[in-house]
């Protein structure tokens, strides 16, 4: 048997979820299709850059109006460079959030997106990095 070891030094299988059909209406139901089962890997749809990419868990509520909760799954990608506009993992004199990368009068700054929290202009601190850009959340409904 020759299976691939991952980065820590783990089989790296991949596991293969059932899609019961490529979409499905939030609109109005419409009469059911003859669905076709087949399975994806979600690694190809949520992982583009592998080797740059990797999961972090929120804690806080700092962006709850970006759709992001407490506890909810964030995947974060390095490899992409930040944009206004983008929700990023930044260092912040050593301490890591996630915020709104937010640009106004020409200046950055981090935005919360719960205006229970305050917001962090980059002048105001002695170090900022912005360590990888937010590509998807995962949260559970239960």
């Amino acid at each position: 048997m020759n299976e691939s070891l991952n980065s820590f030094g783990l089989p790296s299988e991949r596991l293969k979820i059932p899609l019961l059909s490529d979409s499905i209406s939030a609109g109005f139901p419409s009469p059911a299709d003859d669905y076709s089962e087949e399975s994806i890997d979600l690694n190809e749809h949520l992982i583009s850059n592998p080797f740059s990419t990797f999961f972090l868990r929120v804690k806080g509520n700092s962006m709850l109006n970006a759709g992001i909760k407490d506890k909810d799954l964030i995947i974060v990608d390095k490899s992409l460079r930040a944009k206004p506009g983008n929700i990023v993992i930044a260092m912040i004199d050593g301490e890591f959030t996630i915020k709104r990368l937010s640009i106004k009068n020409n200046e950055l700054y981090l935005k919360a997106e719960n205006h229970n929290y305050p917001d962090f202009r980059f002048k105001n601190y002695i170090d900022v990095q912005i360590w990888g850009v937010v590509i998807y959340s995962i949260h559970s409904y239960l």
